[in-house]
């Protein structure tokens, strides 16, 4: 009997990934490409529709043939992506303009602008206050490039415009599922709906907006062209799928209230799951997204670029040792960890603020980069690990504003993935400021097991996602937190809270300065 396998496929921010499931979960073969980003203008950042399409072909290609899969083995596919950006297309299905990625700034005015109109309609009926997402770069659309606007017969994600050309789709039949809804700003996430009331505030035509379905929904089937592109056959099943960052939730196994996922990636993302959707009005610091499980929620919040932090000072300030590690194996920052640990908690009373380009989760673009409390005897080591413990205290932040909003939900396990989850001395920091103990995942590749998981529900494989992500997904490395450094950095914590409010004044006037 031929075994019954599954396609989840990532389309990340620094690269597509395609991984091929049989139906006990087990990863039969996988392929990786690096992403293309392009910078036209300062706080630009954009990548090609079609060279994100072309990517994930020549992975699912590439996966199918070294994993000796036979087309007729794959019973379905399902495509998740980058959430809080936007493309468009027109009525052929094809690009109007480039992905306007999440790390684009451009839109910072039409953040405003929304959050002056109407941010607490926002909040209530989106669940996330106006960001660097949807809402505002349509607006900078529709507002800085008219005569491109009038070309955009809808907006899309990259999940949904990949998933669309390989199934053949016009432009009336462009779709986004309900986990990306959140990021909109013209939302009605609670009834998976777009606002008319939102859309007609900010004059948005809500015939430029797809439609919304569910993660499993079956949208289409693939064309002769993409199966043959693709080493697939024709007519192949291919489900709405989901968000990255949902579609790693679910694989992940984060399926019931209480349980705490760190994605420590590009972005660092602190995510969770509740039963309830209970938007932040008075913080507006964490998103209420929906689950692909209906009835589940993940409330979330991330820095920006949390990640980047870490490899902007690998490269511009660790040559010397990015060099050394080249005769260790290469993990330049397992070596940064070692001379780190030596460093006692707190970096020697030295802080750092990890949001180099804006704070996101409050707004507060005008936000940069600091050190504060460092002196001579401090070196190299304690300003990495200032790094790390930055990103715990911004964690703090949003586990205190998740405990006010769901008093009676226990937060007791924190589940980690992603590049800095290999890094067990930040997973001891992270459990000691958090107060929770820290787990890692058997396997790495959740994003695209979520995916697979949503492929599988679509056509009957697996029946239950709930019960399928349990059974599938097992921790291991449990680290558990220390009570005395957990109060030491409980002190440090509140320091990290106030800086904004000491800084705000000095952001400001240096951001006019270079304006000038």
């Amino acid at each position: 009997m031929s075994r019954k396998c599954v396609i989840g496929v990532d389309l990340g921010t620094t690269g597509t990934k395609t991984g091929i499931f049989d139906s006990t979960g087990h990863l039969v073969s996988e392929a990786y490409e690096e992403s293309c980003l392009y910078y036209p203008k300062p706080s630009w950042v954009e990548q090609d529709m079609m060279e994100i399409y072309e990517s994930a072909v020549r992975t699912i290609r590439r996966a199918m043939r070294d994993g000796g899969v036979s087309p007729g083995e794959v019973k379905a596919i399902a495509f998740d992506g980058q959430m809080s950006g936007i493309g468009a297309i027109d009525e052929e299905f094809n690009p109007v303009t480039r992905y306007d990625s999440w790390l684009d700034t451009r839109c910072c005015c039409y953040v405003d602008l929304m959050r002056e109109a109407a941010e607490h309609k926002i909040l209530e009926s989106s669940g996330c206050p106006p960001t660097f997402a949807h809402g505002p770069k349509i607006l900078w659309w529709m507002n800085e490039q008219p005569e491109v606007f009038k070309k955009i017969h809808k907006f899309v994600v990259p999940a949904g415009f990949v998933a669309g050309k390989m199934a053949g789709l016009d432009g009336d039949s462009a779709f986004i599922d309900h986990t990306y809804i959140h990021f909109n700003g013209f939302s009605d996430v609670v009834r998976a709906r777009w606002s008319e009331r939102l859309c007609e505030t900010f004059r948005v035509p809500m015939e430029k907006l797809p439609r919304i379905v569910n993660p499993w929904d079956i949208v289409g089937a693939l064309t002769k062209e993409a199966a043959d592109e693709c080493g697939l056959r024709e007519g192949l099943p291919i489900a709405a799928g989901a968000g990255d960052q949902t579609a790693g939730y679910l694989g992940a196994g984060i399926v019931s209230p209480g349980i705490i996922l760190d994605n420590a990636g590009t972005a660092s993302v602190m995510a969770s799951c509740t039963d309830a959707f209970k938007p932040d009005i008075a913080n507006k610091t964490v998103i209420m997204s929906r689950s692909v499980i209906p009835g589940l929620w993940h409330p979330l919040a991330f820095i920006n670029g949390g990640g980047l932090c870490l490899r902007w000072f690998r490269d511009e300030f660790s040559a010397d040792i990015t060099q050394e590690a080249g005769g260790k194996g290469g993990d330049v920052y397992r070596l940064l960890d070692e001379r780190a640990a030596h460093v006692e908690p707190g970096s020697g009373g030295m802080l750092f603020v990890p949001h180099l380009g804006g704070r996101v989760l409050p707004s507060d673009p005008l936000v940069r980069g600091a050190w504060v409390g460092f002196s001579w005897g401090q070196g190299r080591p304690a300003f990495f690990r200032s790094i790390l413990e930055a990103i715990a205290y911004e964690y703090q932040y949003y586990l205190d504003v998740k405990r006010k909003l769901f008093p009676n939900v226990d937060f007791n396990e924190v589940r980690v993935i992603g590049g800095g989850a290999k890094s067990d001395f930040w997973n001891q920091i992270k459990a000691d400021v958090l107060g929770i103990p820290y787990t890692r995942l058997e396997r790495t590749e959740v994003s695209i097991l979520g995916s697979a998981m949503i492929a599988g529900n679509a056509v009957g494989i697996f029946k239950d996602l709930a019960e399928t992500s349990t059974m599938m997904v097992k921790t291991i490395g449990r680290v558990e937190p220390r009570p005395e450094y957990h109060e030491k950095y409980r002190r440090y914590a509140h320091l990290y809270r106030e800086l904004f409010s000491s800084l705000s004044k000095v952001y400001g006037e240096l951001a006019e300065l270079v304006e000038t």
